[in-house]
């Protein structure tokens, strides 16, 4: 379940950064839905961090990198 989060999460914030360019490319940098986007991809960026570490934290997620043995 919290790893479809964290895809839904990051399609989100893929989704927020193409509309955020689309509104700056609409506006020309001088509209207000550019700043409210970059607003809603660092909230969703923070949610993301905040998913991964709760996930590492309780054990869902795991650290197996090959470096790591």
């Amino acid at each position: 379940m919290l790893k479809i989060i964290i895809v839904l999460l990051l399609i989100a914030i893929i989704l927020s950064l193409a509309s955020s360019a689309v509104f700056f490319y609409k506006d020309q940098g001088l509209g207000r839905r550019t700043h409210v986007a970059l607003g809603v991809r660092v909230t969703l960026a923070v949610l993301l961090i905040v998913c991964i570490t709760w996930g590492v934290m309780s054990g869902e997620l795991i650290l197996d990198a090959p470096w790591l043995r």
